[in-house]
């Protein structure tokens, strides 16, 4: 089910809104870019897809571990 909202932005803003995105769908631009962070749906599938990359998970493994050996080097 759909809800409709009145929000007011500045004339600038609504002109540069319909000028990238068209008239017709400034209310799916704004949806699209407001679901992830009120639903967190994005963000759990962002972060099932970066766990089953197997060459970005060894590169962070190994930038930690970097970090973990810098640290151990440093002197206080």
């Amino acid at each position: 089910m759909q809800r409709k909202l009145t929000i007011t932005v500045d004339e600038a803003v609504y002109e540069g809104l319909a000028r990238l995105v068209g008239r017709g769908r400034i209310s799916r631009f704004i949806e699209d870019l407001v679901r992830p962070h009120v639903l967190g749906e994005h963000l759990e599938e962002g972060y099932k897809a970066m766990a089953a990359d197997a060459a970005r998970e060894r590169d962070a493994a190994e930038w930690i571990n970097g970090l973990a050996g810098d640290m151990v080097r440093e002197t206080r």
